[in-house]
């Protein structure tokens, strides 16, 4: 595991990574998470099954760009360990893959270099590093992935810490802009088409100190993938994209899809 000089860690306010690890039954948080996150499902209690479907979007379109030959990963904003991380999900399907963790939380850091491991055929890599400033990550990225060769990139549940509409979109196009063509563009983000307490506990979460977090329409989200091929089923709701036959599809607000290179 290639990490930097562990930060302190400030347990004072809350912070998402770790809301986002408690919601998802992880033991890697606070009190003050746990308060957060409490005082968020109270409002709306359907949070916790979004978070789920989250992460299920991202295990299954992980091993979308595995299937689809993607070797090299770079996971922008992972947050905490958990099960099916980027790199099982990629390395189940291909164990030479390449995969470079990005964030900026400090516990985030301290866990990956203790959980974070890697099939002896491929490489992990963990890089402390703010999704705000694209170039760094992109240089410091290079160290451990070939940029001429195709990259997933990986940006699940990120871009609304970036609450600037056209900085957002500046930074996604950063970074796809400096991937070969070929590469993939996985993100997904919550949405505010559902329910109005979703709006509300948000909004009371935005006041607790914490990052700010902003929810945007599927239109706007879909505006991330211009210039891209989006891939079947396109943007829709993150419970929805490509689920096995059968399987419960709970409503969430959150939607997703994969997009393509030319």
């Amino acid at each position: 595991m290639t990490g930097a000089e562990q930060p302190e860690i400030d347990t004072s306010v809350p912070h998402s990574a770790r809301i986002w690890n408690y919601w998802l039954g992880g033991k890697d948080n606070f009190p003050v998470d746990r308060e957060a996150g409490d005082q968020f499902l109270q409002i709306f209690p359907g949070m916790a099954q979004g978070a789920q479907a989250s992460r299920g979007f991202l295990t299954r379109s992980v091993r979308f760009l595995a299937e689809s030959g993607i070797r090299q990963f770079l996971d922008v904003g992972t947050g905490l360990p958990t099960v099916d991380n980027t790199h099982e999900v990629a390395q189940r399907v291909a164990p030479e893959s390449v995969i470079v963790y990005v964030d900026n939380d400090p516990l985030v850091l301290a866990h990956a270099r203790a959980l974070l491991t890697s099939t002896p055929e491929g490489r992990t890599a963990y890089i402390h590093a703010d999704a705000e400033d694209p170039e760094n990550v992109l240089r410091r990225a290079a160290e451990f992935i070939d940029l001429s060769r195709p990259v997933g990139l990986i940006l699940s549940g990120i871009m609304g810490h970036v609450v600037d509409d056209d900085q957002a979109r500046w930074i996604v196009r950063r970074l796809v802009d400096a991937l070969a063509p070929g590469s993939y563009l996985s993100l997904n983000d919550g949405t505010n088409v559902l329910s109005e307490a979703n709006v509300e506990a948000h909004e009371r979460y935005n006041r607790s100190g914490a990052a700010p977090y902003k929810q945007r329409s599927p239109e706007q989200l879909a505006r991330f993938f211009d210039g891209l091929d989006l891939v079947e089923p396109g943007l829709v709701m993150v419970s929805k994209w490509r689920v096995d036959p059968g399987r419960p599809v709970p409503e969430v607000d959150g939607y997703g899809a994969v997009g393509r290179k030319p």
